[in-house]
């Protein structure tokens, strides 16, 4: 609880301010991200987990379909960046550390106030990264929907981050204009000296004798987050740079073949059996009464299509496009008898789990991208991939792309 107890010779305003400047461009566009891929699982359609999005969905809307790799490009940035951004949210608690232990912890009306915006921030910058983290490695320890906590998770920091950038940024400027980082980044450990005392007490009033420069602890925050990068990036890029992902879990192709790329759930995990998509397997297309089952032989001799589209997931990894074949939602609606259907809820034989359906929009049922696939890469659906047929439309995201599909229930 004293200050003296913080000795570090280069914690001070410039620094900190360094690493917040960082952030401030990084956590923005972080909640920009997240909030794209919320507005892309359609919330307003039924996919919300949520009991009411109410306030917080005025932002909503028609997720588009082109480009194919939209979904792709925004989710693959917002969990790469959100890993890169560990070593600077680090260093940036690491820097302000004899702010979080002040005492008295509150002296007057107006720092008490100061001191619960930085419970919610620091607090909620842990929850949100935490549980980002524990999300991107499958790792399913919440007290509740991950979706949801994420997301209010996600309005609480952001607010408590906009205050406290209100609130700071006069003095991040200032003590950035305190001095230039090129003279900074040339300073060695011998001519490192402390910054002066400031009305924040960051710096230290005792001060030991450096054993890291203010450039070496850039360097190595840098470093850190560079080596993340590197570690992570290669499950959303795909390709040979998948090998480098060595944090991801997907970080290699489950399997060689037309079936061999990424697999999200496989079909045992969610309790598909044979009985489920056998022979007496059946798709069931209805419009509000009208009630038309086909099989898989009779959707086979339906007008069959292609789409070169990948699987984007909200855990960060993505499939290069892979090549879908067969029916087109749009010419299934126009058999149910309702070519203007506003959306389509799509039912899979899965029993239990959060996404056994999905809902899509007018848009996506009209893309001609958007199939009910039967077949990929020239061959049948693999079983783990959603034989006998699975939903795949464009710039969807993946837990929406539906497998094992049962029914497809049209409506305006």
């Amino acid at each position: 609880m004293r200050r003296e107890f913080w000795r570090s010779p280069i914690r001070g305003p410039w620094l900190t301010s360094v690493f917040g400047l960082v952030l401030l461009t990084g956590v923005t566009t972080l909640f920009v991200t997240g909030l794209l891929s919320y507005a892309a699982y359609n919330p307003d359609l039924g996919n919300d987990t949520t009991p009411d999005k109410g306030l917080l969905g005025f932002y909503l809307f028609d997720w588009p379909t082109h480009p194919a790799w939209l979904y792709r490009l925004t989710q693959g940035l917002h969990v790469t960046l959100g890993v890169v951004l560990i070593p600077v949210l680090l260093a940036k608690l690491w820097s302000v550390i004899p702010k979080l232990f002040d005492w008295p912890p509150v002296r007057s009306p107006a720092q008490a106030l100061e001191r619960l915006s930085l419970l919610l921030l620091v607090g909620g910058a842990i929850f949100e990264f935490v549980t980002g983290l524990l999300n991107i490695q499958l790792f399913y320890v919440f007290p509740g929907s991950f979706y949801s906590l994420h997301f209010y998770g996600a309005w609480v920091f952001f607010a408590a981050f906009a205050a406290h950038v209100a609130l700071k940024l006069g003095r991040m400027t200032r003590a950035l204009r305190s001095r230039r980082l090129r003279d900074e980044l040339r300073t060695d450990l011998a001519h490192t000296r402390p910054e002066p005392a400031d009305p924040d007490g960051l710096v230290s009033p005792a001060p030991a004798a450096p054993t890291i420069s203010r450039r070496g602890a850039v360097g190595m925050v840098g470093a850190g987050s560079l080596l993340l990068l590197v570690l992570t990036v290669g499950q959303s890029l795909g390709g040979w740079a998948r090998y480098t992902a060595l944090l991801a879990p997907r970080n290699r192709n489950p399997g060689g073949g037309p079936n061999g790329f990424q697999i999200n759930k496989t079909a045992s995990s969610v309790g598909i059996t044979a009985t489920d998509v056998g022979d007496a397997w059946r798709l069931i297309v209805r419009n509000g009464d009208r009630e038309l089952t086909l099989t898989r032989e009779q959707l086979l001799k339906l007008p069959q299509h292609a789409a070169a589209l990948p699987i984007a997931c909200v855990e960060g990894w993505s499939t290069e496009d892979q090549h879908w074949s067969g029916v087109r939602l749009a010419d299934l609606a126009d058999l149910a008898g309702l070519p203007g259907a506003a959306n389509v809820l799509v039912e899979s034989v899965q029993r239990t789990g959060s996404f056994r359906s999905a809902v899509l929009r007018d848009n996506q049922i009209r893309d001609p991208r958007s199939l009910l696939a039967l077949r990929v890469n020239g061959a049948d659906l693999s079983l783990d991939h959603g034989h006998p047929a699975r939903v795949i439309v464009a710039a969807n995201p993946g837990v929406n792309n539906t497998k094992w599909v049962g029914a497809l229930t049209f409506r305006m």
